[in-house]
C-alpha cells in the first residue's frame, strides 16, 4: 500500500491550500482516512479524519477553517485549508486505516509528508 500526498507549499497568512492523498495497492476496504501534522519541536497531532460513512472529526484549532473530504472511487482524501495561520506551519501526513487483500485485519499506513509553510 502506498499513500501519495501532494499539495503542500508556501502560502501567506489568510491564504488557502488543498492537500490530496491517494491510497493505492491491494485495498479491500478503508475504515478511515485522515491528516496529521507535526511542527518542529512538537508531537504529531490529528488535524482531521473522515470515517467510513462520512463522519468527520477535527482538531479544535482548525474547526471552521479546514474541511476534509474523500473520494471513495479514487481512494483519495482531501484537506481544504482556508484562513491559514502561521501556527498551521508543519509537515502534514496522511493516514489510512485499511484492509488489504489476503487479510481480515485493518492496518494503519502513513504517507511521506508534505510541508505546509504559512508566512508573509
Amino acid at each position: 500500500v502506498q499513500l501519495q500526498a501532494s499539495g503542500g507549499g508556501l502560502v501567506q497568512p489568510g491564504g488557502s491550500l488543498r492537500l490530496s492523498c491517494a491510497a493505492s495497492g491491494s485495498i479491500i476496504s478503508i475504515n478511515s482516512l485522515g491528516w496529521y501534522r507535526q511542527a518542529p519541536g512538537k508531537q504529531r497531532e490529528l488535524v482531521a479524519r473522515i470515517i467510513s460513512g462520512g463522519r468527520t472529526n477535527y482538531a479544535d484549532s482548525v474547526k471552521g477553517r479546514f474541511t476534509i473530504s474523500r473520494d471513495n472511487v479514487k481512494n483519495t482524501v482531501y484537506l481544504q485549508m482556508n484562513s491559514l495561520k502561521s501556527e498551521d506551519t508543519a509537515v502534514y501526513y496522511c493516514n489510512a486505516n485499511l484492509q488489504t487483500s489476503g487479510t481480515t485485519r485493518y492496518t494503519e499506513y502513513w504517507g511521506q509528508g508534505t510541508q505546509v509553510t504559512v508566512s508573509s
